[in-house]
């Protein structure tokens, strides 16, 4: 469906200007456009062009249009054209990228333009689980379990299998050492996250319910895996 089809619908839709907001809003957002019915939508105004945003909404049923009205200040459009996947969750979109801005406007821009030609962009030649298990061990190179964490929970969540996680820690104490892994990596969320994957298996726990424990006790609420803003 292309903008031409519903562009005249855009007067009539609800207004949310996240420009300059601190705080994880996406899931904000996203929640409110469930809400919408098919023919609704939703305009989104921020300082930068909201391409998180995208398919999260698309997964809700949205078609999306952005217009750059002004220096720093964009509008996107979301219309409902079906009813999609409720249950769509995505975890983890990158929050922190909200943080660029109340800096620098510019640096807002250049820091989501980075964020879509990392993940999304189609030049990208490694799978996107493998992309992430690197930033996962990168990661802990240096010291960041945070984030460690929650690319090991982004990566099972996309259907990485189990055993290429045996294969990553069996890695992490080879070369991080015995010591380091005992005394950092053992006690971290990280490991937690691992074990929780391992031990639900065992217990013959399907895919989609580990998953859903996954998001649960190693989400947002989770003050370990949580980005603060």
């Amino acid at each position: 469906m292309e903008f031409k089809d519903w562009q005249d619908k855009v007067e009539g839709f609800a207004k949310a200007d996240v420009r300059h907001i601190q705080g994880n809003f996406f899931r904000g957002l996203t929640e409110k456009a469930a809400a919408l019915k098919e023919g609704e939508g939703l305009e989104v105004v921020q300082t930068f062009e909201p391409i998180p945003l995208y398919e999260p909404m698309t997964a809700l049923g949205f078609v999306y249009h952005t217009e750059k009205k002004a220096e720093n200040e964009y509008h996107t459009y979301f219309y409902r054209k079906g009813s999609g996947d409720e249950s769509a969750d995505i975890p983890f979109r990158p929050a922190a990228i909200t943080n660029f801005p109340l800096v620098d406007d510019k640096l807002g821009e250049i820091a989501v333009d980075f964020w879509d030609l990392t993940w999304n962009d189609s030049k990208r030649h490694l799978p996107y689980e493998m992309r992430l298990l690197l930033s996962l061990t990168n990661a802990v190179g240096a010291g960041r379990m945070r984030q460690a964490t929650r690319e090991l929970v982004k990566a099972y969540i996309h259907g990485l299998d189990s055993a290429a996680l045996d294969d990553v820690f069996e890695l992490l104490a080879w070369n991080q050492g015995i010591g380091y892994f005992s005394s950092e990596i053992g006690p971290s969320p990280l490991f937690q996250a691992y074990k929780m994957i391992k031990n639900q298996e065992k217990a013959g726990k399907d895919r989609g319910e580990i998953c859903n424990m996954l998001k649960e006790e190693f989400g947002e609420k989770n003050p370990q895996v949580k980005v603060q803003q």
